[in-house]
């Protein structure tokens, strides 16, 4: 398996939604290659963090500039 073909199945393989087969060529790959393990560690950690986390309300400002680069960049009015 290359890196590549490991960052596409990142989602199914972090939700557990591979077969065996795929699932153990990508652990296999893991066991091998350094940086793909940092990504499926540091990906899975975000998970984490932003699940546990409660959302916190926009300050008024924000929300306007938000909704407003939101408008020009959708076309809308």
């Amino acid at each position: 398996m290359k890196c590549r073909e490991l960052i596409t199945e990142l989602d199914n393989f972090l939700d557990a939604d591979l077969d065996a087969a795929l699932r153990a060529e990508i652990e296999h790959h893991l066991d091998r290659c350094g940086e793909c393990r940092l990504v499926v560690d540091t990906t899975r950690k975000t998970i984490q963090i932003f699940c546990n986390a409660e959302p916190l309300p926009l300050p008024e400002d924000t929300r306007q500039r938000l909704h407003e680069a939101l408008r020009r960049h959708c076309g809308g009015s």
